[in-house]
């Protein structure tokens, strides 16, 4: 492994989170700019807010598979190092919340960040995907939602190194992750405190 090889990684990552997903689903679906609707993000959230669940269900795959690639990509660029896995995965999150393709805005980095965790773990899916309808129609806050995304992967992979099953460096792109996620969502923070934080749409499977 070289250090052009983890800055290669790193690109990849960043350029594969970045692709802006929601901004696509909800141009092709309502030919509209998910930047001007609802809170100007490109996430799953306001693609859901935007279009309708069929448009939040495709920018949440969609940008889950952003993260998973990433990891994926960085595996085969450095030969599985486990430094390119942290540092694609990080640059994913990254690009998701500030792309290079839409003036750098993005979303809060949840998404991506679950499916970095994924490809690292894949028995991790089985509690990270739920988590996400949970948190629209339970909860009712997708910045709540991210929060508690954002806590439970480093847990994740905490768990997974002291089972013997994955390294602890791996916690450490959880960490760093989550706190990409929590500085995107200050302001969200700052209205969940004041109370006037919008509630989330809710998924729906029929009309």
């Amino acid at each position: 492994m070289t250090w052009y090889q983890l800055l290669l990684a790193a690109a990849a990552g960043y350029l594969l989170g970045a692709i802006p997903v929601g901004y696509m689903v909800i141009w092709l679906l309502k030919r509209q700019d998910i930047r001007r609707q609802g809170s100007g993000r490109i996430g799953g959230t306001n693609a859901l807010r935007a279009g309708g669940t069929l448009a939040g269900v495709l920018t949440g795959v969609g940008d889950i598979l952003k993260g998973l690639l990433a990891v994926l990509v960085a595996r085969w660029i450095t030969h599985g190092a486990i430094w390119g896995d942290v540092l694609a995965a990080v640059a994913a999150v990254v690009g998701h919340n500030w792309s290079v393709y839409v003036g750098f805005r993005g979303g809060a980095g949840t998404a991506p960040n679950i499916g970095a965790c994924i490809a690292i773990w894949p028995l991790s899916a089985v509690w990270l995907v739920p988590l996400l309808p949970f948190g629209l129609n339970v909860i009712g806050y997708a910045s709540v939602t991210s929060l508690l995304v954002a806590a439970v992967i480093p847990l994740t992979l905490a768990v997974r190194a002291a089972l013997g099953q994955g390294h602890w460096l791996h916690v450490l792109y959880g960490v760093v992750a989550g706190l990409t996620v929590v500085w995107a969502l200050r302001p969200n923070i700052k209205r969940l405190l004041s109370g006037t934080e919008p509630r989330a749409p809710k998924l729906r499977l029929t009309k």
